[in-house]
């Protein structure tokens, strides 16, 4: 059974105490691999490893770095179908969207290797003929990026990239349930050639390696992904030295429909954002919102559409829908749906672990539809981070507005309908930090993503994100005489 090693100043490194993990396959309960668990001590090493490289990468040439990212991005792309085999059998996903998330992985080292050679700075009028005052930027300094187990690869790649484009040295620790994927990564960006220290992986619990990560003096800047509880407990940790914070957090996605709108779309859209990654994404359809008028035409479209669903194990090309990530994940999903029940919820499609020896060893469950919910229900309330699609009706746009915006989150929010005015009166008045109209993939390289309220701070994605890792400097200049 191979053993995944961690990266530290350039070299494979072991746990010092000999400490590892198993990686279970979420589709079969079996054994994948063994992953060594670094400590604090570890961390640390990282940091400081991070740290003397930091001087040499941050005076490189934008282009010279780009052109290292470029070429770890060819290296991921050569390795591709081994990267997501290992994320499929160690997250659970169908094989098809592994390959598409590694392939974007690759697409966002590309994208900052473009945009890291566009870090311009600006001059500012000056009230003085003698005088000159310039802005520039410049990188904050070592950056610790931390990033979850739904999207291993491709979240990891969208801190990893604009850090190492802005000029910042990279300590990774993915999540500990499934860092396989995101480990092949980070070795594909530093056999590009970067100089050693500045990408560095660690292994380990959030509490003890992340927690040294966040609360060294060495990091400047903490770049995380994951439930909002975590992230505030970070926020707190990195006051005790001021560090720049990325949090990306929970999410609690409403999904409004109007009358208007194209229903057999409008069902489409949802049951792909409802349930792909089995519902285990920051963005996905968390409350459904359906105008009294369609309400059972859109129910109707959107069973039909889920009953076609195929469950299975991500390694077979015929399946929609791979396992949930973990048992825990799973009961939480089926604690939410008896919630709904008990409180007068109706299960229209699912609500049950499917039946059959193909299912009997991993975490699956049926995608499922509920009608007749309400703002009570902690399905609407909290983030269940499983397939489910709970719906609920409403009269006016205004009382849509108030249930949409009746969250904590602010996250994503979605709008079907045929009226464009319409659209862009609710979307502007939707709490959220990226809203779809007509569709329900609102994120693009070229746009900030990031939350409102509970659900972050800052943005990744852009150009935007190539600033979360930098600083800004005011030099003024006294010439002496005018000009």
């Amino acid at each position: 059974m191979e053993r995944f090693k961690m990266l530290i100043d350039g070299e494979a490194v072991d746990s010092a105490f000999g400490r590892g993990a198993h990686i279970i396959n979420p589709a079969t309960g079996e054994t994948i691999a063994e992953v060594a668990l670094g400590s604090p001590s570890e961390a640390e090493l990282a940091l400081e490893a991070a740290s003397r490289a930091f001087p040499g990468w941050a005076r490189a040439d934008p282009r010279v770095r780009g052109a290292l990212l470029r070429r770890g991005a060819d290296i991921v792309r050569e390795n591709i179908e081994e990267i997501a085999r290992l994320l499929t059998m160690e997250q659970g996903k169908p094989l098809r969207y592994a390959r598409r998330e590694v392939a974007g992985s690759a697409d966002a080292l590309d994208f900052y290797a473009e945009e890291g050679a566009r870090i311009f700075g600006e001059a500012v009028p000056s009230s003085s003929r003698r005088s000159r005052s310039l802005v520039i930027r410049q990188p904050l300094g070592v950056a610790a990026v931390i990033s979850p187990w739904n999207y291993p690869v491709d979240l990891l790649a969208w801190k990893v990239a604009p850090a190492l484009a802005a000029g910042c040295t990279v300590v990774a620790k993915p999540s500990s349930h499934a860092p396989l994927a995101a480990t092949r990564f980070v070795m594909a960006v530093a056999g590009a050639g970067l100089p050693p220290g500045v990408i560095n992986l660690v292994h380990g619990s959030g509490q003890e390696v992340g927690g040294a990560l966040v609360e060294s003096p060495i990091s400047r800047k903490v770049s995380f992904t994951g439930e909002t509880d975590t992230g505030k407990e970070i926020m707190a940790k990195a006051a005790k030295t001021i560090k720049r914070l990325s949090l990306e957090l929970g999410g609690s996605s409403p999904f409004i429909v109007c009358e208007d709108a194209d229903i057999e779309e409008a069902a489409e859209a949802c049951v792909q954002r409802a349930f792909s990654n089995m519902g285990q994404i920051c963005i996905s359809v968390n409350r459904i919102y359906v105008q009294e008028a369609v309400s059972e035409e859109f129910a109707s479209e959107l069973v039909k559409r889920t009953e076609r669903l195929r469950i299975g194990n991500g390694l077979d090309p015929n399946v929609d829908l791979g396992p949930i990530f973990s048992e825990a994940q799973r009961e939480k999903t089926e604690a939410h749906i008896a919630d709904a029940r008990e409180k007068g919820a109706r299960v229209l499609w699912g609500g049950r672990r499917p039946e059959g020896d193909e299912y009997s060893r991993g975490f699956f469950f049926m995608p499922t539809v509920l009608d007749r919910m309400d703002p009570t229900m902690r399905m609407m309330r909290e983030e269940t981070f499983g397939p489910v699609a709970p719906m609920m009706s409403f009269s006016t746009d205004e009382e849509a507005l108030k249930l949409a915006n009746d969250s904590r989150y602010g996250l994503a929010a979605y709008v079907f309908t045929g009226d464009m005015t319409r659209g862009l009166w609710l979307a502007e008045r939707l709490e959220a930090g990226s809203v779809g109209v007509n569709t329900t993939s609102p994120i693009v390289f070229g746009a900030p993503f990031g939350g409102w309220k509970e659900s972050g701070l800052g943005r990744e994605r852009s150009r935007s994100a190539l600033y979360e890792y930098m600083e800004t400097k005011h030099i003024r200049i006294d010439l002496g005489e005018e000009i």
